[in-house]
């Protein structure tokens, strides 16, 4: 495992961050995507300067979060901030789910870096909601209530 690569930059532009006590929200304005990052990859994502390695982000999550968390841990959060955009491409171990969740056990799965992320609806989609009482017309299972209408659970 290569634990003295340097993490790629993170991407900053074109996004607003919020960060709460256990997560941080970040909106992608270009691309219209919403992301939620858990204490884990919110912490991997701010050693991503290009200069910290994965062995010195690791170490201080040690001391953060868990002492069992290791390099591959790093890059795993790596790979998934690269997936949602939110830091450089480049070249990163390859590190499997999986063989963290076997190595570190079951109870260190709710310590895994997780990102959760939605697209948010065109302008004209998030305003379609017809007489508040009806059936959502773009949102299967919703309803229009409020005023103006918009689609909440029913």
């Amino acid at each position: 495992m290569n634990t003295v690569g340097r993490l790629p930059r993170a991407i900053t532009g074109n996004l607003v961050i919020r960060e709460l006590d256990d997560e941080t929200l970040i909106y992608d304005t270009v691309r219209d995507q919403a992301h939620c990052l858990n204490i884990a990859a919110a912490r991997v994502w701010k050693f991503c300067d290009g200069k910290t390695t994965a062995a010195q982000a690791s170490r201080t999550l040690q001391t953060e979060l868990d002492p069992a968390i290791d390099s591959e841990f790093v890059w795993l959060a790596v790979k998934q901030l690269q997936k949602f955009h939110l830091v450089e491409r480049g070249k990163s171990p390859f590190v499997s789910r999986r063989d963290l969740v076997f190595k570190y056990g079951p109870a260190a799965v709710a310590l895994l870096p997780i990102i959760y992320s939605i697209t948010a609806p065109e302008p004209a989609s998030a305003a379609s909601c017809g007489v508040s009482g009806d059936p959502c017309p773009c949102c299967p299972g919703f309803s229009c209530f409020g005023s103006p209408p918009t689609c909440h659970p029913s």
